[in-house]
């Protein structure tokens, strides 16, 4: 549940982020074979996915003027996955079917 946490601070502070995904790969072979390597991948892709559409956002900001979109909707998107993550963690679950 920390990494959930510190993944929804980091739309306040980008830094906590970087933080959970450390404690995801650290962790990673404590959570084999539980509910928790489930949320574990959940929590890295989300972590890459949604760094590598930042990125993105912000080139095309850069060279465009434009991105704002691209970053907005990454914004989202990953609030989204944070908050299901959690909500399936909170109930026992995987967040998908194994």
């Amino acid at each position: 549940m920390m990494v959930y946490l510190l993944q929804a601070l980091s739309f306040l502070w980008g830094v906590t982020a970087i933080v959970g995904v450390v404690i995801n790969y650290v962790k990673r072979d404590d959570a084999r074979g539980t509910l928790y390597e489930n949320h574990f991948d959940w929590q890295i892709r989300t972590f890459w996915w949604g760094l590598l559409w930042g990125v993105v956002g912000v080139l095309l900001i850069i060279a465009l003027g434009l991105g704002f979109l691209v970053m907005f909707v990454a914004w989202v998107w990953a609030i989204y996955r944070v908050v299901k993550g959690w909500l399936k963690l909170s109930e026992g679950k995987p967040v998908y079917p194994a």
